[in-house]
């Protein structure tokens, strides 16, 4: 297998695409077959773990910049 230090989601994908393709065309090699189904298999659980990171991040800063009830209040300046 690849090394995983460079991939990225969309590395990822791209390759998974190429794969899939390959399998639906049939013109994978049935030597190789077992090996890109490995691949395949680790790159959707490193896009699924991606995809998961990227949403956690998301709600953590969705939330901290959520304002509380009556802070708006506090902060205005009183004209």
């Amino acid at each position: 297998m690849r090394n995983s230090k460079n991939l990225t989601y969309a590395k990822a994908l791209s390759e998974l695409e190429r794969i899939i393709q390959e399998i639906e065309s049939e013109t994978i090699d049935v030597d190789l077959f077992a090996e890109k189904v490995k691949r395949a298999a680790h790159l959707i659980k490193f896009c699924k773990t991606s995809l998961r990171t990227t949403k956690e991040e998301v709600k953590k800063v969705l939330s901290e910049i959520e304002e509380k009830p009556g802070e708006e209040e506090e902060e205005s300046p009183v004209a």
